[in-house]
């Protein structure tokens, strides 16, 4: 059987989903934390088969908190949920360990299939996010610019690419105004950008927003 721990910073989002798991046999366990302390401490006191993680919550984003989640408990499978599309986000979390990437746009049945076949040791990869990341890892392909940024300077960026203000970002992200700009600054100089205008035009044109 399978024990599930839901993360997500909205009620109505973690009880849709568990709403959703409760209807999968398999599934005999549904956990919640409303953020990565609460989500850390209750890996710490329990083993979880399957951990689902919102990529966005204030304070630490969730690519972060993944790096937590596999260095105390490596055997924890974690699925990443987020309203991104994949290509802001998905090639970065298998990467740092996910098990897969949806979308809370996915259906239902998509959710369930994604969490047993985590749970069984498997990763859950779309065919587009397959072809991402054949191009992601050929040596020979020339990368975008984007994918030379940290994690932090490109939620930073989707961020003003989705019109967010510096005071907004530092809300969302629990950081100062001066450490947006900083980031700001340092993703301006890598992918040799000079304003914001130039970072919207980068990102619909890369489709990393809506």
């Amino acid at each position: 059987m399978i024990s599930v721990l839901i993360t997500d910073d909205h009620p109505v989002v973690r009880q849709g989903i568990k709403q959703i798991l409760e209807t999968c046999k398999e599934i005999d366990f549904i956990d919640e934390a409303s953020d990565g302390s609460e989500c850390l401490n209750k890996i710490l006191k329990r083993d979880y088969r399957v951990a689902l993680l919102d990529i966005s919550m204030p304070g630490r984003s969730g690519l972060d908190l993944l790096k937590d989640i596999k260095r105390i408990k490596p055997g924890i499978a974690v699925l990443m949920l987020s309203i991104y599309p994949e290509e802001q986000y998905a090639v970065r979390a298998i990467k740092t360990g996910a098990s897969g990437y949806l979308t809370k746009s996915s259906a239902p049945e998509e959710l369930i299939t994604a969490i047993l076949k985590a749970a069984r040791g498997g990763k859950y990869i779309t065919q587009s996010l397959a072809e991402r990341m054949a191009f992601e890892f050929d040596t020979n392909a020339d990368k975008p610019l984007h994918e030379n940024l940290s994690d932090r300077e490109m939620e930073v960026m989707c961020l003003i690419a989705q019109g967010k203000s510096p005071k907004e970002i530092a809300e969302s992200m629990a950081i100062s105004q001066k450490t947006v700009s900083t980031y700001r600054e340092r993703l301006l100089g890598k992918m040799n950008l000079a304003s914001n205008t130039e970072i919207i035009r980068y990102a619909i044109k890369n489709g990393l927003v809506d």
